[in-house]
């Protein structure tokens, strides 16, 4: 991996997009630390010190680097973006037009693009106006004393969440622009980004709290085995072996050739975590907002913490679904089947149409479940490992920073080593 960067920065082409994608990301944690007019700095430090985010709260706050709870002008990071794209990518199973958008191509796909931009900042708009709102009413920083935001006019209020909001816009903006320009999914390296940036400072949490070093000598080893779990699964893959007939185009036979269709054990990536633990965390953001000493809210407080049998249970059974229903969406065997029979390809010993789709949905089903387990241990494995080392609070990443951050980092230097091979290949005399 080292000498494919080496490479690259020795290569003009290569270095100016590695150049301007790291220049890219530096804008991002900077924007991620300029506090939104009307906080009090002061007041947050504090707060961040006194109180222990959890939930949904604890969801975005990683996934924007920490920005969040310091409401800054990037406090929801790339969260609202994320979340515009799998909505749309659902609405292809209930809107016929989105389907039929994406089956146009290119044409088609710059439609779906820009309909996720206009969800990005609505959901922008609604998700900076529920902190703009909690971090005012005292909730964001539940048992601090001090007000965040002092002056709760209308002014300051609404400047704070056209603030955020810009913010979001900026931050798609930027990863468009390392999408086109830079090197990599513009996206993925910013949450990445995201996720980097505090890793060390999670990591040393658990050394200066109640862990000591040998817990965090446990929980070091743990993350090393996940990341190792992590490169083998996201590595492996099924080929089933396609081959197309030779058929007369014209005056001349085409075709003949032998391909196969890689399916990956884990195809849904981290969405099905990312659905999971956001539905989990909107009982416990609505029960912020309601009476104490309710019963449905004492319930939720009992059974749907992190460390709680039923939480982890339903997260567990969650997890399986949405792996499931997720991959069914992102590969559809019918239209594979489909595209195979209208270019003479067979799988061989499977006839072509409805027994080839058949004999993908069980390839698929199979190879699915294993990804769905390999998901729910990875996930759960740190909330047991908090469990079980009486860490408390003290783990503030999970599975899912690592499946990010191994993924992208793969991804990333693949593509890295594909420009390379554009760029340096070997003549048929050297």
């Amino acid at each position: 991996m080292l000498a494919a960067f080496k490479q690259a920065f020795t290569t003009p082409d290569l270095r100016r997009k590695l150049l301007f994608s790291l220049f890219i990301m530096a804008l991002f944690r900077l924007g991620s630390v300029i506090p939104s007019p009307g906080v009090s700095m002061r007041n947050v430090r504090q707060c961040i010190g006194q109180s222990q985010d959890a939930g949904l709260v604890s969801l975005i706050n990683i996934f924007s680097g920490g920005a969040l709870l310091q409401l800054s002008i990037f406090a929801l990071g790339i969260m609202p973006y994320i979340t515009a794209s799998i909505i749309i990518q659902l609405l292809r199973v209930v809107i016929p037009r989105f389907e039929t958008l994406h089956k146009e191509g290119q044409a088609g796909q710059a439609k779906l693009t820009q309909y996720t931009r206009y969800l990005t900042i609505g959901l922008g708009l609604l998700q900076s106006s529920t902190i703009v709102a909690t971090a005012a009413n005292g909730q964001l920083f539940r048992g601090c004393t001090v007000p965040v935001v002092p002056d709760h006019s209308i002014l300051t209020m609404t400047m704070m969440v056209v603030t955020m909001t810009a913010g979001t816009g900026l931050i798609m903006w930027l990863g468009e622009l390392i999408t086109e320009h830079g090197m990599g999914n513009g996206m993925s390296l910013l949450i990445f980004t995201s996720i980097v940036a505090r890793f060390p400072q999670n990591m040393w949490s658990i050394m200066g709290g109640n862990g000591g070093f040998g817990k965090f000598a446990v929980v070091l080893a743990l993350v090393l085995a996940a990341t190792l779990a992590v490169v083998f699964v996201e590595q492996a893959t099924r080929r089933i072996p396609v081959q197309y007939a030779k058929r007369m185009v014209g005056s001349r036979l085409m075709g003949g050739s032998s391909t196969y269709i890689p399916i990956k054990i884990n195809m849904s990536g981290v969405i099905p975590v990312i659905f999971a633990s956001s539905i989990l965390a909107l009982p416990q953001l609505v029960s912020q907002f309601g009476n104490q000493r309710a019963g449905w809210v004492q319930w939720i407080g009992r059974n749907l913490g992190p460390t709680d049998t039923f939480y982890i249970s339903v997260y567990a059974v969650l997890i399986l679904f949405f792996t499931f229903f997720y991959t069914a969406i992102t590969f559809d065997t019918k239209e594979v089947a489909d595209n195979m029979k209208k270019y003479n390809g067979f799988i061989p010993g499977i006839r072509a149409g409805e027994p080839t789709e058949r004999y993908l949905s069980y390839v698929v089903n199979r190879i699915t479940t294993a990804g769905s387990i390999y998901l729910v241990v990875l996930a759960l494995l740190p909330t047991i490992a908090v469990a079980a080392m009486g860490l408390g609070s003290t783990m503030p990443f999970g599975g899912t920073t690592i499946l990010i951050m191994v993924g992208v980092g793969l991804q990333t230097v693949k593509e890295i080593n594909s420009q390379l091979q554009q760029r340096h290949y070997e003549g048929f005399l050297s």
